[in-house]
């Protein structure tokens, strides 16, 4: 590990990117725990200042998909928003879920409990408000859940051990790291399309670059309310699209499609979050974060082919709110979610076993 810090430490003008093969060097020996807390928070600043290259970003996740356990629950759109969570915005994916899931398409969501830089409200808090925390979020759990109702939850840490390993190093740094970027490429469900969030626009040649070297069928990256992977309500959203080996800037205006909604001031709180995501599902509330629902959902089930266009994915979600049917699966999940699972001595498969 130290021959491959002097490469990438040596300062902002001298560091230079590894190749692929050091990069999976780098990645096993902190992925595997055999390089020092030292080495790897040295490692992780380092990255920081250099900026990671698509061959490193790649390495890391390709040695995280070894060390995490992906099961083929089911085949559909992997929604890869930040794992350090948001502040001063709604989570709209988690609503969104249940109206894809009711329109054929499973979605798979991911996540842990929050962590550096944002430090916000994470997935993981606002299912927490429902009372799922601990043995209920266990893998057969969350499967026997996305089975019955399309929607799946990995807690990552569960599913990826080196991300829980890894996590007393990234709070004491408390900065953005190669990790933030890899553990939502991990990709749980091998989901042929993907949604994914980014803060900065400076990143979608690069990270459009490793979704084509991933092998996603269709992707969206999405510059979300902060870093997510959700479209704005009130303001266009930059995009690229990748499929067939193109990327493509799309700006997505809610305007275009007569959605274009002021958003609520609100202070966010997990209990706030859990209260509108079911005012949403029920087809209530206010009508910014029922549009945001839509839009969101429209432009997955055209990525997913599900619809022809935007606007018929619009019309196709707004019936689907209207039936009834998201409400009905959220409800399912939630109390599969809260049921103890059968002891049936099934357990799902780890791709790797490690001792730590």
């Amino acid at each position: 590990m130290i021959h491959l810090l002097k490469e990438v430490g040596r300062g902002k003008r001298g560091a230079r990117d590894l190749t692929y093969e050091e990069a999976l060097q780098a990645a096993e020996s902190i992925l595997g725990l055999q390089a020092t807390p030292a080495q790897i928070g040295a490692f992780f600043i380092a990255e920081r200042i250099k900026m990671e290259s698509v061959e490193e970003l790649e390495a890391f996740v390709k040695v995280g998909r070894e060390y995490a356990d992906r099961s083929f629950v089911h085949e559909g759109v992997d929604c890869a928003g930040p794992y350090d969570g948001r502040k001063s915005s709604f989570f709209s994916t988690l609503a969104t879920a249940f109206v894809l899931a009711a329109a054929d398409l499973p979605v798979t969501l991911h996540g842990t409990a929050s962590l550096p830089p944002k430090w916000g409200i994470t997935l993981s808090d606002i299912l927490a408000e429902k009372g799922i925390t601990g043995p209920l979020l266990a893998k057969e759990s969350c499967v026997r859940a996305a089975q019955q109702s399309g929607v799946l939850y990995v807690h990552a840490e569960e599913w990826c051990p080196p991300l829980k390993n890894l996590r007393p190093i990234r709070e004491e740094l408390g900065m953005r790291t190669v990790l933030n970027t890899a553990e939502k490429f991990v990709d749980y469900s091998h989901s042929p399309f993907l949604t994914f969030g980014v803060y900065h626009n400076t990143v979608f040649d690069r990270l459009s670059r490793l979704i084509m070297k991933l092998g996603y069928r269709k992707a969206i990256i999405i510059q979300g309310s902060e870093g997510s992977d959700e479209l704005f309500i009130h303001r266009p959203t930059r995009t690229y699209r990748v499929e067939k080996g193109e990327a493509n800037l799309q700006i997505i205006d809610p305007e275009a499609y007569g959605l274009d909604t002021p958003v609520p001031d609100i202070s966010w709180t997990p209990s706030e979050q859990a209260d509108v995501t079911e005012q949403v599902l029920q087809g209530t509330g206010d009508i910014a974060f029922i549009y945001q629902v839509l839009l969101n959902g429209a432009v997955r089930l055209q990525l997913a082919d599900k619809v022809r266009s935007v606007e018929e994915g619009i019309y196709t979600c707004k019936a689907l709110l209207d039936s009834g049917k998201p409400w009905e699966l959220y409800n399912k999940w939630l109390s599969l979610l809260l049921e103890s699972v059968p002891n049936d001595g099934w357990t799902s498969p780890i791709v790797r076993h490690v001792s730590y």
